[in-house]
């Protein structure tokens, strides 16, 4: 019977947390040791010739954050701001930023046979960022590499020159 219990010991440690969010109709994940907090979302400074998804920076505690607009990034209707708007504040390759997103949900625990690989979508549809697909509850999740993808060229964020 010990290996029995050694089994499920392993298993438990090969699962992974997310926090989970909403845009639009769509549930995604990240992880939960990026997210350093979680705030209401507040005015923003905007910045000249950023990209639309930038919505801009925040003073937080005396550390600029740039604030990412998902809704507009994977285009997922036309963002409003109200009450459950939130920004999700993230350590990511050791830069603050701020990502809005309609809702959050949930922390969840997944183990490995609960997410299967991103579907290939060709060059229509970047997917490189996306890591999986999990379920739970008959439910799909949207499981974003958010260090893959703010560090992309595309969102100008975090400098690879560092």
């Amino acid at each position: 019977m010990p290996s029995d219990q050694a089994a499920d010991k392993n298993r438990n440690t090969l699962t992974s947390e997310y926090l989970t969010f909403t845009l639009g109709e769509e549930e995604y994940g990240i992880d939960i040791l990026k997210v350093q907090e979680i705030r209401g979302y507040d005015t923003v400074t905007h910045i000249a010739n950023a990209p639309d998804f930038i919505k801009g920076v925040i003073n937080l505690r005396g550390v600029i954050v740039p604030i990412v607009d998902m809704r507009i990034k994977f285009k997922a209707g036309e963002p409003t701001y109200h009450e459950f708007t939130v920004v999700i504040i993230m350590n990511v390759l050791e830069r603050v930023i701020g990502m809005v997103v309609d809702g959050v949900s949930d922390v969840v625990a997944l183990a490995p046979e609960q997410i299967k690989p991103a579907p290939e979508m060709g060059a229509a549809l970047d997917t490189d960022y996306i890591t999986g697909l999990g379920t739970i509850n008959e439910q799909m999740l949207i499981l974003v590499d958010i260090e893959k993808l703010m560090s992309s060229d595309e969102m100008q964020i975090i400098d690879h020159t560092n």
